[in-house]
């Protein structure tokens, strides 16, 4: 069973093609048959490529330099991709399911097939995940267009902290705020998390398994996991909150907005355009809300960059903290995303100091080039400590196969 996996960002389109056994056979049987996407789109010039790895052939890598100036055209350079001579598909007819790793649907949750109340659901939630629900819905109706017959599948990414309990999934507001208006913590990067913590089970003996899994890239989140199901994370309602992101601000007393709103005459679509779109790292810095830049530019000497990183880590050591008073201890510490598996510097002020509280890192193992899921924590370390490479296309995958076969995800 060919599966295609659709993640989306808001100017980026990431694609793998996999393999799959049938439904119930275990995990661990998957074949990658192609990776690829888009880069910048929306510039006057996107990067497009692709690697296909048909088995008992090299390799067969295509890049490209073109203007792609959304999702749909994204989409279409990816399937052309996948079908050119080399490709890893014949026709678009053999891929049995496209899966999209969807991030907000509000009413809905959990992995479901994609129809006309799906997208609506997602439509309601567009000006909560500004950034990704509606290029998702242009690319999951582009797709309905184009692979006519072909099932999809959204797998939301809500739904791994649908276990987090009311304590930690609740705002302080009037109940019909909830009941009414769905206002609640939903939590992000499920996959991630999902992928992680099932990584964790199997590298630490330890039950109950008390864990914190930290996502830390371009988008940020840490999760609390209890024996691998999520019960509390930083991210709230919407993406735009939680930790500090590249451009988006995190959480923010919203009675801030309306102190800047009075005080410059803007409105409030505005203000909150730049809050999800000009803040964050990238904001305070002045200049990226990439770590690499940042890093460079405090290494430079610049006193606001190095704030913007003091200010994100401070804020992941926030969530860590909490989650081992909510845990009552801590078993393993998970990195995963660019930040967390390419940026030791980051990994080691996240965790400095904490030696009183069994956590200890190994500075060789931590700094060493070697890529891959490893330990990095000392000899002497209560606590155990990972660098775990993410793989959520391959969590979407197994999600859409199940979903096909009636077992849900």
């Amino acid at each position: 069973m060919k599966i295609l996996v659709a993640n989306l960002g808001s100017t980026s389109f990431k694609y793998r093609l996999f393999e799959l056994p049938d439904a119930g056979a275990p995990d661990g049987g998957e074949t990658e048959l192609a990776r690829g996407g888009v880069e910048r789109i929306g510039a006057p010039e996107s990067r497009v490529y692709a690697t296909a790895t048909v088995p008992g052939h090299a390799p067969v890598k295509l890049e490209a330099v073109q203007a792609v100036p959304d999702h749909g055209v994204a989409l279409e350079a990816a399937l052309a991709q996948l079908t050119a001579p080399g490709g890893a598909l014949g026709s678009v007819g053999e891929v049995a399911a496209v899966g999209f790793k969807a991030v907000h649907g509000g009413r809905y949750s959990g992995v479901v097939r994609v129809d006309d109340d799906v997208l609506a659901a997602m439509d309601e939630m567009a000006e909560v995940a500004p950034a990704h629900n509606p290029p998702y819905v242009k690319a999951m109706r582009t797709v309905r267009q184009r692979l006519v017959g072909v099932p999809l599948v959204a797998a939301f990414e809500t739904a791994f902290h649908a276990t987090i309990p009311p304590r930690n999934g609740l705002y302080a507001v009037p109940t019909a705020w909830v009941e009414e208006h769905h206002v609640k913590r939903y939590g992000f990067h499920g996959a991630s998390h999902r992928y992680v913590a099932t990584r964790l089970l199997a590298l630490v003996p330890r039950r109950p398994l008390r864990a914190v899994s930290c996502h830390l890239g371009g988008s940020s989140s840490v999760c609390w996991l209890h024996d691998g199901t999520s019960v509390g994370t930083s991210m709230g309602m919407s993406p735009q909150s939680g930790l500090p992101q590249n451009n988006r601000a995190g959480d923010l007393d919203p009675f801030a907005i309306l102190h800047v709103a009075r005080r410059t005459g803007r409105d409030f679509a505005d203000l909150l355009a730049e809050l999800s779109g000009r803040a964050g790292l990238a904001g305070m810095s002045g200049t990226s809300g990439d770590m690499r830049d940042l890093e460079e530019a405090a290494a430079a000497g610049s006193s606001r960059a190095r704030t913007a990183i003091d200010v994100y880590v401070a804020s992941v050591r926030h969530w860590l903290g909490a989650g081992i008073v909510e845990l009552g201890g801590l078993d393993a510490v998970a990195f995963a995303g660019g930040i967390g598996e390419n940026a030791p510097t980051i990994r080691a002020a996240v965790l400095t100091g904490l030696t009183d509280l069994g956590i200890a890192v190994d500075p060789a193992a931590n700094t060493a080039p070697a890529g891959g899921e490893r330990s990095i924590h000392a000899g002497t370390s209560r606590v155990d400590v990972w660098v775990i490479p993410t793989n959520e296309e391959l969590v979407v995958a197994r999600q859409t196969r199940e979903c096909l076969s009636g077992g849900g995800g």
